[in-house]
Formats: structure tokens, C-alpha cells, sequence
């Protein structure tokens, strides 16, 4: 449970219609499996004591006094399980029979959730047997025990502050305003459903999605246990569809038509980022809900969840399709815009022969062809240095004619000569003065000839630049709109690659895939025997790593030490542990010291959920201590 990473199970045990003495001992056998795996959260479906399909014999008292000592086993069962177990049963209080979760820890029965929402329509006639649980709880005995009974009971972690569970059943989660609302509102950051949602045509992609939209609604988790194969199948069949979720996404699903159990990780103190986050979280207290302490083991979880090495790709191909072609059009319609607004005749790019200018200079030509421009007023200059290779500036100036832009070479290295002696700085020594004296001079060139020609600068540096600063200030760091401002570099490679793709320009897809195998870099310093010399994934680490940082830090708050964690789990035969940490401590060090350069960066387009941009989603100072 370090890191707010809290192991939680859905089961569907085998059951038999009314006998309880074998659904007990499946319950059972249940939760010592789950228990093995060091699960802290047990659940089982809707009245799983009895099953749930065992119509008017509910009014039995041999199945209600059975079904109550059912309970009282299953309890006794949980003494030695370290965790909290959620389990259904028909309960009688004062001549009314309600449909109940029962909540257990360590032997004890902590609490009575009822059912608020009770159907009676299709299949289902709750109500002739079933009442609504009181509208505020109450306390009932139950054995030698005082317990509270009713709805919306929340359990709290005793020593884990965002391990907060409540309860709803079934019906309420298809309801217009679920009890898991209130109860979330209130603090829970778990919601389980003990459910008998029978299966017909259509229906698991509805409750997938309803299971998915609620825990987004709540920005909390949710565990969906329902009933299995063993229900009756007189007029109904039940498919066992177990699903866990946390914050709009799905974490694990059950096969249908088997009795199963799913085991997963959600991650609490993610869940309390998030509501940190979002100001349309807020505490309403209609009334005080009753908080009711269990006891678990807090201990390290061993995870078994998937981490996206990679968070910024769409995993399949269908999707990256139509992912790349929404972000493309965003950076393009931002800068239609800008180009509307400032009535620019032209737009000038700085084509180097690299991802970020290739992709700026694609976004360019989608938006001209929105302004129904000619292509030709994209001014395109390439600027050899002493850093320039063959291989990047052949495929920068073919790139720009196959796409029917205007090309201006202008070479700069006289200029930066002139002005070293200018500054009395020996060639010689290629320091960072060498370096960014050229990045200057090109921005120098760009932004005058935008003038002449009465244009905008297109920038070029993408997100994951900006993250470490990797940009010279008042250089490449400058631009009058920054299209690629909020693209990692992994997505950058991605977009360009797609547009290689999709063109039907078989030369210019050729191009275009060349520049992808081109190593990252800034061509500051001479080549050595004709190649790239300067290699940035070798001086500040490989950006695959730097964009999962990233994501995993101002997406969802996490700590450096959570972060190193999910790191080793995700690039886990990629990445040794040691060189994970020593990357992810230069990215640390390396986004704090550079913040300076983030907070007077230029207007640009944001695409993802992650973005750096001052004026919205990260209002940072620029001397912040990284400890």
C-alpha cells in the first residue's frame, strides 16, 4: 500500500441458487485465495450469501436465519484475512427485509449497507420482496455488536488517509444521482458495487462504459463484482462480468458467462491528486456521514498493473490513426488562427531537417490549406553552421520544395564569426557560448525576415525541450507561435512519422521517414567524419524516459520516489534500475533550474492533458528548490 497503491478484488465464486452452506464456503475459499495475493479490498456480489435469483423464498425464515449465520461464519473467516470484505445477503431489521452489503474486517461485521434503489421493471421485482434502506442510518444489534445500518456508510483505513471505501448495490449505480456521489464527495476514494446485473445482447459494453463513466464522475476507483453462471436460469442468465476501474479508465475485466476473480492496483493518493486538482470537486455536506475505521497491514504492494512506457501513444493502430489527425488538426486550427488574427501574409519556419522543425512546417502547410493559401508564402530558411550535416540539410531543403514551400538558405557562420570576435570568444573553445550564439543568430534571422515579409515565426521546440530547458534562451526558446509547445518528443516522432504514412508523395514519405531515424540533435557541433557529433538522448537522457517522467509528475502528482517506482515497472528489460534513477535525477534537477525559460514562453496550442504553459497549466516559480 506504499504510494496510495491499494490491491483490491472483484470475485465471482461459484454458487448455487438458496444453498448457503455451499455459497459460504465458496465465499471463503474466495477470499483466502484473494488474501494470498495480498489483497486489502474483497468483493462479492449482490446478495451472494443466498444468490440472488431466489425470488419469493427471500420470505423464508429458514433462508433468512441461514443467510445470517452464513454471515456470522464468513466473519469469523475473516479474522486472520487482512483485508476489508464486502459481502451480499437479505437482512431483516423490525419486519422489513433489505438487501444489504455487509462489510467485514478481522472477524468483525463493521457495517450494513442497503440497497437505495430498488428496480421493478423487466425481469426484476425487487420490491416484492425488498424495501429501501432508511434515508439516515441507524444502529442495530447484531449478534453481541452494535452496528451501524443504511446507506452510504464509509470505511477509513486506520493509518492510510486515502484508502476511504463506500458501498452501493447494483441498481443505485444505474440510477440518476447514485449514492456513490455523496459517499465520494464525502471522501470515499473506492466505491464498490455488489451486483446481479443479468447479461442480455449489448448490455457488458453499457456497463462497461457506466462503470468507466462513474469512476470519472467521482475521480475515484470502482469495483464491480456480479453475480456469476450458478444464478437461475429460469427466465434470466448472469455472465459474471467483473470490472475494476480508477478515474474514467478500466483497469481489469472479466471474460463473460464464468465464475472468476479479478485482482488489480488503484492507486488512492493518484485519486486525491486529482480532486486536489479540480475545483468542480467540492464538499456539499447534506448530512454527516457515518465513518466507520477497519484495520489493514500497511505494507508495500507488489504491483501488478500496466504502466504505459509510453503515455503520450495511442496503443493501437486504429487509434493512433485517428489520434495523430486530431492533434495535427489542433496545432493547425491554433495557428490558423493566430495567422487570421495578425492578417500575416506569411509564415517563416527555421527547417533544420529534424523532428520539430519537419513537424512545425507539416502543421504550417495543413493550415495554409485551411486558409486556402498558397503554399509558397511558407517561407522555410535553413541555416548551415558548423554543426550541419549533409543528411539533415539535404532532406530539410527536399522536404521544403516537395511541399511546394518557398526555401531561403541563409548560412550563418560568418555572422557567428563576426560576432565571436564582437564578444572576444575563440572559436576554438565550443562551449555553451559556441552553442547558443548560433540557436540566437538563427532566431535573429527568422524573426527579422518575418518582419520583411510581414509574417509569423512558426516555433519549433516540442514539450519535452521545454521540460528540461533544453532550449537556448531568446533562441530556438523564442518564437511568435510555438505549435509543437505542448507535443512530447515521443509524439512528435509519432505525428511525423503518420504524416510519412499517409502522404501520397512517395518521395516526401521518404523524406519524412528519414528524418524519423535521424538522432535527435541541435547540430551545434561539428560533425565528426560527416555524421551527427551531438547527440542529445546521450547528453540528457533518452526522451522515452523523460516524457514518462513528465506525464507521471504533473498529470498525477507523483513523487520522485513513485515515480522511479512505476518507472521500473514499466521499462522493466529496457532500462536498468540505476540508469532509470540517474536520468530521472537529472530530469528533476534539470525541470526546477529551468522553469525560468517556461515562464515567459510563447503562445501555443495545447493537445494533451499535460501541459506547460504559464499561463494555465503550470503557474510555477522560477526559483523553486528541488530537494
Amino acid at each position: 500500500m506504499k504510494d496510495g497503491f491499494v490491491k483490491v478484488a472483484s470475485i465471482a465464486p461459484d454458487l448455487r441458487v438458496a444453498d448457503v452452506t455451499y455459497n459460504v464456503e465458496m465465499i471463503i475459499k474466495g477470499m483466502k485465495e484473494a488474501a494470498k495475493e495480498k489483497v486489502k479490498l474483497i468483493v462479492f456480489p449482490e446478495l451472494s450469501i443466498t444468490s440472488y435469483t431466489c425470488g419469493d423464498l427471500f420470505n423464508q425464515d429458514d433462508l433468512l436465519n441461514k443467510a445470517k449465520d452464513g454471515l456470522f461464519k464468513i466473519a469469523r473467516a475473516s479474522k486472520d484475512i487482512d483485508a476489508l470484505v464486502f459481502v451480499g445477503l437479505p437482512f431483516e431489521v423490525a419486519g422489513k427485509l433489505y438487501n444489504v452489503a455487509a462489510a467485514l474486517n478481522k472477524g468483525k461485521i463493521l457495517g450494513l449497507t442497503t440497497k437505495t434503489f430498488l428496480p421493478n421493471y423487466g425481469e426484476f421485482y425487487e420490491m416484492r420482496q425488498f424495501v429501501k434502506g432508511p434515508d439516515n442510518y441507524e444502529m442495530i444489534e447484531l449478534g453481541e455488536e452494535t452496528i451501524p445500518f443504511g446507506k452510504e456508510l464509509l470505511y477509513k483505513a486506520k493509518g492510510m488517509e486515502s484508502f476511504v471505501v463506500g458501498a452501493e448495490i447494483c441498481e443505485d449505480l444505474w440510477s440518476v444521482v447514485p449514492p456513490s456521489i455523496e459517499e465520494a464527495i464525502e471522501g470515499a476514494t473506492i466505491i464498490v458495487n455488489l451486483s446481479a446485473s443479468n447479461e442480455t445482447i449489448g448490455k457488458a459494453e453499457y456497463r462497461k462504459a457506466l462503470v468507466a463513466s462513474q469512476s470519472a464522475s467521482i475521480l475515484g476507483g470502482y469495483v464491480y463484482a456480479s453475480a456469476g453462471i450458478g444464478e437461475s436460469t429460469t427466465d434470466m442468465v448472469f455472465a459474471g462480468h467483473n470490472l475494476i476501474a480508477e478515474n474514467g479508465i478500466i483497469l481489469k475485466e472479466s471474460p463473460l458467462f464464468t465464475n472468476n476473480m479479478q485482482i488489480t492496483e488503484i492507486d488512492t493518493k493518484r485519486l486525491l491528486a486529482e480532486r486536489r486538482k479540480n475545483t468542480t470537486f467540492v464538499r456539499e455536506r447534506k448530512r454527516v456521514l457515518p465513518v466507520i475505521p477497519f484495520e489493514v497491514v500497511i505494507e508495500e504492494t507488489k504491483l501488478s498493473r500496466v504502466f504505459d512506457e509510453h503515455p503520450y501513444l495511442p496503443a493501437d493502430e486504429a487509434t493512433k490513426t485517428r489520434r495523430c489527425e486530431e492533434i495535427l488538426t489542433m496545432q493547425a486550427m491554433g495557428l490558423r488562427k493566430r495567422l487570421e488574427h495578425t492578417k500575416s501574409r506569411t509564415a517563416i519556419v527555421g527547417i533544420s531537417g529534424g523532428l520539430d522543425s519537419t513537424l512545425a512546417l507539416l502543421v504550417t502547410k495543413r493550415a495554409f490549406e485551411y486558409l486556402k493559401k498558397d503554399n509558397k508564402d511558407i517561407i522555410a530558411v535553413t541555416m548551415p553552421s558548423f554543426g550541419t550535416t549533409d543528411r539533415t540539410y539535404e532532406n530539410a531543403c527536399n522536404m521544403v520544395r516537395q511541399m511546394g514551400a518557398t526555401l531561403r538558405e541563409i548560412p550563418i557562420a560568418q555572422s557567428v564569426r563576426l560576432h565571436f570576435k564582437e564578444i572576444g570568444h575563440d572559436e576554438k573553445i565550443q562551449d555553451v557560448t559556441y552553442e547558443n550564439a548560433q540557436a540566437r543568430e538563427r532566431t535573429q534571422v527568422l524573426m527579422d525576415i518575418a518582419n520583411k515579409e510581414n509574417g509569423l515565426v512558426i516555433g519549433t521546440g516540442d514539450m519535452s525541450e521545454l521540460a528540461l530547458g533544453w532550449a537556448t534562451y531568446n533562441g530556438d526558446h523564442m518564437s511568435m507561435y510555438a505549435v509543437n509547445s505542448s507535443i512530447p518528443k515521443t509524439l512528435v516522432r509519432l505525428l511525423v512519422k503518420h504524416s510519412a504514412n499517409t502522404t501520397e508523395d512517395l518521395t516526401l514519405k521518404k523524406i519524412l521517414l528519414d528524418v524519423v531515424d535521424t538522432p535527435v540533435s541541435p547540430e551545434l557541433l561539428p560533425p565528426k567524419e560527416g555524421e551527427i557529433a551531438q547527440k542529445t538522448e546521450d547528453l540528457v537522457g533518452p526522451y522515452e524516459l523523460h516524457d514518462f517522467f513528465l506525464y507521471y509528475m504533473l498529470r498525477f502528482d507523483y513523487a520522485k520516489d513513485k515515480i522511479k517506482r512505476v518507472a521500473i515497472e514499466a521499462f522493466k528489460g529496457d532500462y536498468s534500475e540505476e540508469t532509470i534513477e540517474k536520468w530521472l535525477e537529472i530530469f528533476m534537477r534539470r525541470f526546477y533550474s529551468q522553469q525560468y525559460k517556461r515562464s515567459c514562453m510563447p503562445d501555443g496550442p495545447k493537445v494533451g492533458s499535460v501541459g506547460l504553459s504559464p499561463r494555465g497549466d503550470l503557474r510555477m516559480p522560477s526559483d523553486a528548490i528541488y530537494n
